[in-house]
């Protein structure tokens, strides 16, 4: 008797034991993305953690390449405006050099902007968790791209009324210039989908 009660206290204690274990099991299969799958990717702005790197990189990139097609194809080549001229009008000597210096900063801040981007972009390729993905890369240099158009628009055309688009084109100057915000979203929107599509920057899980 002693005997039989011994074993039906060593199977009661048994089971017990694998009761009090089973939610700690389904607890580690949960944390581990399901019945026995790969640990699910966390997700940072909808993208997986591991694309991060290269997002951000290309990100910072494109807002550099943004400001130098700004400067040099508005600036420069179409001089359509500078970086001051609803401040100081560049229509003497005196206004002109004000412009081209503020012109001239702006060019530094894009091309430290540049740099930044091409280190991030270095790293990025040397973590070997990171997704080595040209899809990526050009729809997160879009994104950085339609950043710089929607703070340089609002910012600068608006906020501060430092320069409007084209103040002199064909039509009235406010539609440049909300034409410039809009081409800023579009391509920012049209980036992160490029992105998303991508399936190496896919959320795994």
């Amino acid at each position: 008797m002693r005997d039989d009660s011994a074993s039906e206290s060593a199977v009661e204690t048994d089971s017990g034991d694998r009761s009090e274990a089973a939610p700690a099991n389904e607890t580690v299969a949960e944390a581990s993305g399901g019945d026995g799958g790969q640990p699910a990717d966390a997700t940072w702005l909808g993208f997986s953690e591991r694309s991060q790197p290269l997002v951000k990189a290309g990100v910072v990139l494109g807002i550099g390449l943004g400001g130098f097609v700004d400067g040099i194809v508005l600036h420069q080549i179409l001089q359509v405006h500078h970086m001051v001229s609803s401040r100081v009008a560049p229509t003497d000597l005196a206004g002109m050099e004000v412009n081209v210096l503020a012109d001239g900063i702006f060019h530094a801040a894009t091309y430290l902007f540049t740099i930044a981007g091409i280190v991030l972009l270095y790293r990025a390729w040397q973590s070997p968790s990171a997704p080595v993905s040209g899809r990526t890369l050009f729809g997160s240099v879009l994104m950085g791209f339609g950043l710089f158009n929607v703070v340089e628009g609002v910012v600068n055309h608006h906020l501060l009324a430092l320069h409007r688009v084209w103040p002199a084109g064909p039509g009235p100057a406010i539609a440049w210039d909300v034409g410039f915000l809009l081409s800023g979203v579009l391509l920012l929107a049209g980036g992160y989908a490029i992105v998303r599509g991508d399936a190496s920057a896919k959320p795994a899980g």
